[in-house]
């Protein structure tokens, strides 16, 4: 049974810096996958933040977090990072991580496209 599960999350103050974990378990995260992290601010409809597919070595960042986010990986512990810096409180949204296969990083961060396990989020609230 594949299980993706979300850590990192929590309060932040604006300027600063969090990472969110995605550590993986049921598969492995290799070359035959796309990998993303989405966020759902309250009322608010899902986004995509930030896809990477290590078939092609593309990565997609949303506009709004080009710059301050970071998208890597870690082959040992099969687990994806998002490092988050220079927090806004727009970033404050509930951040899930996901995994699909093939796709090109634009469709699945901004189609959803192909994306067949969640994780079930971990909350992050930036403010002062």
């Amino acid at each position: 049974q594949v299980q993706l599960v979300e850590s990192g999350g929590g309060l932040a103050q604006p300027g600063t810096s969090l990472r969110l974990s995605c550590a993986a378990s049921g598969l492995t995260l290799n070359e035959y996958y796309t990998i993303g992290w989405f966020r759902q601010a309250p009322g608010k409809k899902r986004e995509g933040v930030s896809c990477t597919s290590r078939h092609d070595g593309r990565t997609y960042y949303a506009d709004s977090v080009k710059g301050r986010f970071a998208i890597s990986g870690d082959n040992a512990k099969n687990t994806v990072y998002l490092q988050m810096n220079s927090l806004k409180p727009e970033d404050t949204a509930v951040y899930y991580c996901a995994v699909g296969g093939i796709t090109p990083v634009q469709a699945m961060c901004q189609w959803e496209y192909d994306v067949y396990h969640w994780g079930k989020g971990t909350p992050v609230t930036v403010s002062s």
